[in-house]
């Protein structure tokens, strides 16, 4: 039995679903005991969830409720089950809930049925096959979420050493409950309560000398990089690290809509970051060059000249009256929405060429400096 107390070092793996099934003894017992537990919230949708299925196999058919529960047993009777054994329970121990949930196969399809036919069923396996990593977890919680929800990934690999503070939740989704708590702990809750059968695995510590290669290939390659963090040093050993695996870099800044997409799978001797930082020396160079020269890479990297205005006029006011450089929810939200586009398109292997690009909301409508 469970004791939730609510903070990850009083309960290991507190990110984690327990997935549970009545066919199996062991399981069985832990959810008797779960579901007398009165301290344990027990939501039971199954039957709606089976419905929700049996339409949209038979989308050409009228489903009366005489229809749904003859399909219901044509369905149970084809699995050889019982109609009280079919279905898995998800326990969530940082919500104390319980709930029932179609077994995998036939919960993936229903929850992905909107998707049709912008992602078509072979596109759809696909996508199931493939690892993804994130470094970062401000936009780069945007962009896992996106890419869960629409069910991108069988594998979503994520780093990043920080936990939540008030001041993120300017562009962080998620509640003051979870203050102090481990970003990459609150990105795969979310997911495992959008999805408990996706798969993810957590660097807490965020990338480091001892961690990378891991990262990059424990149990398999990454099949794409999204890299969203703020230290320099590993923004430029991540990409070297990707461009000799020749894995695919995504970036999104939240100003103007600019994302870089670095195609190291198609182009190996791609200079990383598009060469930006090419008169700084050779890649190998760069990091140790970071103590010296560290402030005009970054500013390299950004091509101040084509930062929006207020974003410029940020960066005369750090250390006086900011600590950081700004960023919204409607960019960060915006920018999770872009990676996971062109990260679906590269995965399924469309047109994604390298580049620096920009979709400036500003530029399109007309800049909000100016009166209507």
């Amino acid at each position: 039995m469970f004791e939730t107390k609510g903070r990850e070092d009083e309960f290991k793996d507190q990110y984690r679903p327990l997935i549970l099934s009545k066919r199996f003894s062991k399981d069985r017992k832990q959810l008797e005991s779960l579901i007398n537990d009165k301290r344990v919230i027990v939501q039971d949708q199954l039957e709606s969830q089976l419905s929700e299925w049996i339409r949209q196999t038979n989308p050409n058919e009228q489903m009366t409720s005489a229809v749904l529960e003859k399909k219901a047993e044509e369905f149970f009777k084809e699995k050889g089950l019982k109609s009280d054994d079919y279905g898995n329970w998800v326990f969530y121990p940082w919500r104390n809930t319980l709930v029932s949930v179609l077994e995998e196969e036939e919960f993936v399809a229903v929850r992905t049925v909107r998707n049709k036919y912008k992602i078509t069923k072979e596109e759809q396996e696909s996508l199931s096959q493939k690892k993804i990593g994130i470094i970062g977890l401000s936009v780069g919680q945007s962009v896992a979420l996106s890419l869960a929800m629409e069910r991108c990934f069988g594998e979503l690999v994520i780093a990043d050493f920080d936990s939540l503070d008030l001041g993120n939740m300017n562009r962080i989704r998620t509640g003051i409950f979870n203050l102090a708590l481990k970003k990459t702990y609150i990105v795969a809750r979310e997911i495992a309560e959008i999805d408990p059968y996706l798969k993810l695995t957590l660097y807490n510590e965020g990338i480091n000398d001892e961690n990378i290669d891991d990262f990059f290939t424990l149990n398999g390659n990454l099949d794409l990089l999204v890299e969203e963090c703020d230290s320099l040093p590993i923004k430029i050993g991540s990409r070297i690290k990707a461009k000799s695996l020749g894995i695919p870099v995504l970036m999104d800044t939240s100003d103007r809509g600019m994302i870089d997409i670095e195609r190291f799978d198609q182009d190996p001797e791609r200079p990383i970051f598009h060469g930006l930082l090419g008169e700084f020396g050779s890649e190998g160079e760069l990091v140790p060059s970071l103590a010296n020269r560290g402030k005009e890479m970054m500013m390299s990297l950004l091509q101040y000249e084509n930062l929006s205005e207020r974003v410029k006029f940020s960066f005369s006011e750090l250390g006086k009256s900011i600590t950081s450089w700004p960023q919204l929810a409607s960019s960060v939200i915006m920018g999770g929405a872009i990676c996971c586009h062109y990260a679906r398109m590269i995965l399924l292997g469309q047109k994604v060429p390298s580049g620096r690009y920009y979709i400036d909301l500003e530029q399109i409508i007309g800049s909000y400096e100016g009166k209507s």
